[in-house]
């Protein structure tokens, strides 16, 4: 019962949140500089305000909110201003699996890597493994995913050159190998990130007085390692890795349009440059509902991973 209470509670909250979210979007997009409908400006002025009509625009701000509420309360984001006869929730129904699909591999890598190599560096703390690692840690948190992603194609080019054939795809989509080296680049700063994170967890608990009573009980070192240290060194991990997932599957707009990937990221570059007040707003608050949900599964799954929490 508790249970059931703390989620509807939860959901509520994330509600809110999406509320929100989708408010502050719409007002700043009906507010900000520019033209939905600037590419027809060509037409004449009655054939504007027929299209300002069949897309709401000639309505009152407030009334154009209230029936955007209303559609989006009904999961309904609209019409596209700039594509023609294609609804938003159609573009998000096409589009998002690919860029779901590309993240689902770079939170999967991101997260291996991170605890892998974050328990590695607590074991050999101030030893080379450590030192090697962390500088590279620091390189992935430093230089932004753009860089990575044109680096990652020239190696791809350069090495495709060498061989005297194609190793792996420089850009496109349809098959695994299309999405080996997107996938690596887009989860390279959530990975170096997760390091750092369990690194520092994992030195936090070493001397633990459980830890050290397990040592002194005679338990083996692996049995310490995995059943206690590790497991409560990935608490913290978990509590990122929540909002990491949603930010990994619905922001790599730069690695989608570097390696000409046909995800939702595209669309929504595009929406930004064109003014589509439809595009922006149905994706932000996708986006944002997405996120919120990532958190509440976060919060569900620290009283499965750790016993001692109660959703209260």
């Amino acid at each position: 019962m508790k249970t059931l209470r703390y989620v509807g509670y939860r959901l509520l909250q994330g509600l809110i949140t999406v509320w929100f979210i989708a408010t502050v979007t719409f007002f700043v997009m009906h507010f900000s500089p520019g033209n939905p409908l600037a590419q027809e400006k060509a037409v004449s002025e009655e054939i504007m305000e027929n299209l300002k009509a069949n897309l709401g625009l000639d309505k009152p701000v407030l009334t154009q909110y209230l029936i955007y509420m209303k559609n989006m309360a009904l999961f309904d984001f609209g019409w596209s201003f700039q594509h023609e006869n294609r609804k938003v929730n159609d573009i998000i129904l096409e589009h998002f699996p690919i860029s779901a699909i590309l993240g689902i591999l770079a939170i999967t890598f991101a997260g291996l890597g991170g605890i892998l190599w974050g328990a590695l560096t607590a074991l050999y703390r101030n030893r080379w493994p450590d030192i090697v690692i962390m500088l590279l840690v620091i390189l992935g948190i430093s230089v932004p995913s753009f860089v990575f992603a044109t680096v990652g194609q020239l190696m791809l080019v350069i090495s495709n050159k060498s061989a005297g054939l194609e190793l792996l795809p420089v850009a496109g989509w349809g098959t695994v190998y299309h999405m080996l080296i997107p996938a690596l680049v887009l989860g390279l700063g959530t990975m170096a990130f997760l390091v750092r994170l369990m690194r520092t967890s994992m030195l936090e608990i070493v001397n633990a007085d459980y830890i050290r009573t397990a040592r002194s009980k005679g338990v083996p070192l692996a049995q310490i390692f995995s059943r206690h240290q590790l497991r409560n060194a990935i608490l913290p991990v978990l509590t990122i890795l929540g909002p990491s997932v949603a930010a990994i599957t619905t922001g790599g707009f730069v690695v989608e349009n570097v390696f000409a990937i046909p995800g939702l990221g595209q669309y929504f570059v595009q929406a930004v440059q064109q003014s589509d007040y439809g595009v922006i707003m149905g994706t932000t608050v996708f986006y944002g509902a997405f996120l919120v949900l990532m958190v509440i599964v976060v919060d569900l799954l620290y009283a499965v991973v750790d016993p001692r929490v109660r959703l209260e």
